[in-house]
């Protein structure tokens, strides 16, 4: 299992996505990181649009998912942009964070 001390956040801003790695087992033949959860967003603007957030089954319940989700929304107030939350998750996330909700687009 992860917990999120474990767990690096990746961001890979020419795909349009965030990416929560795991470290590769020592000796593993790949050598690198792999993927166990991924947030995709798209730019309207100065808007950015969370569309969804997927973690694999069993890493869910640890706490990735929040720390992509927190990760993006920090980079999106260090940006100056407005955050849409079309993906389930990150509206209930910004619910139960009152400080991120200056970051909330409205129309």
């Amino acid at each position: 299992m992860s917990s999120p001390a474990d767990v690096d956040i990746h961001h890979d801003p020419e795909h349009g996505r965030y990416e929560a790695r795991l470290p590769a087992p020592a000796g593993s033949p790949d050598g690198g990181a792999h993927a166990i959860g991924v947030l995709r967003y798209h730019r309207e603007g100065d808007v950015v649009v969370i569309p969804s957030t997927v973690v694999i089954p069993e890493h869910r319940g640890h706490g990735v998912a929040d720390a992509l989700v927190h990760r993006a929304l920090d980079d999106i107030a260090a940006a100056g942009a407005t955050v849409r939350p079309d993906c389930w998750f990150v509206e209930t996330w910004l619910r139960r964070h009152p400080d991120y909700q200056y970051l909330r687009w409205s129309e």
